[in-house]
């Protein structure tokens, strides 16, 4: 039986989704403010973590942030804001993925679902090798990103991003693959997720002098080439 920690404050809101996810077979621990998630993800072993942004002591997004400091449970926001720079600015902290209030119940099924599968995946594959493509070197095994033999910082959505475009030079990734590659999430979002991360790590790459190889194709897509 899977394991979910559900930090929620509405009561109703908990009480609903906590219910429905024991129907469907999944064990379910909950907390309604961040301070007693914090405890909660610190004290057990979570297969994943359900986290509302709008939480008192301790939003969900600072939550998540220290959650993903030594820990790599998949996380799905839930948000009644779901913008482009909202959704981005959860994701930036380490969250796998969002649901934006209101949603239907067979929706938070289908992606928490899709989130362990990913997950499970994620464990069952064996060590990978060192990734290279002109200056920027990937080692997926101790997760480092060097270019021009300097470590980058990078975080774990950008890093899933840099890993698919770099793992295959020259094939044009379109929105829609970034999107179940990177995200998992296999319908339109409706916002422009993939492109503000495409340009945070064109950001960082430009700090390090690396070539521009992250390149847009009008109509399609993104590259990575020379």
């Amino acid at each position: 039986m899977k394991k979910i920690l559900l930090v929620e404050d509405d009561l109703q809101v908990c009480a609903i989704v906590k219910k429905g996810l024991e129907e469907e077979n999944f064990q379910v621990d909950e907390a309604n403010d961040g301070e007693k998630g914090y405890f909660l993800s610190n004290s057990n072993a979570y297969d994943l973590v359900i986290l509302d942004i709008m939480l008192p002591k301790m939003n969900g997004l600072e939550l998540c942030q220290k959650i993903r400091t030594n820990s790599n449970v998949p996380i799905l926001l839930l948000t009644a804001l779901g913008t482009a720079e909202n959704v981005a600015m959860g994701l930036n902290q380490g969250a796998d993925d969002y649901l934006v209030k209101p949603f239907k119940f067979i929706e938070l099924i289908a992606r928490i679902n899709s989130l362990l599968r990913r997950s499970t995946l994620a464990v069952a594959e064996p060590a990978k090798l060192i990734f290279r493509f002109s200056a920027i070197e990937i080692n997926d095994t101790s997760k480092l990103v060097a270019v021009n033999g300097k470590e980058v910082q990078l975080t774990s959505t950008e890093y899933k991003l840099l890993l698919l475009l770099l793992k295959s030079p020259n094939k044009v990734f379109s929105r829609q693959e970034i999107l179940e590659e990177v995200w998992g999430i296999n319908f339109d979002l409706g916002t422009n997720v993939v492109d503000v991360y495409v340009n945070y790590l064109r950001k960082k790459l430009d700090k390090q002098n690396c070539p521009k190889i992250i390149q847009t194709v009008v109509g399609m897509g993104y590259v990575m080439r020379d």
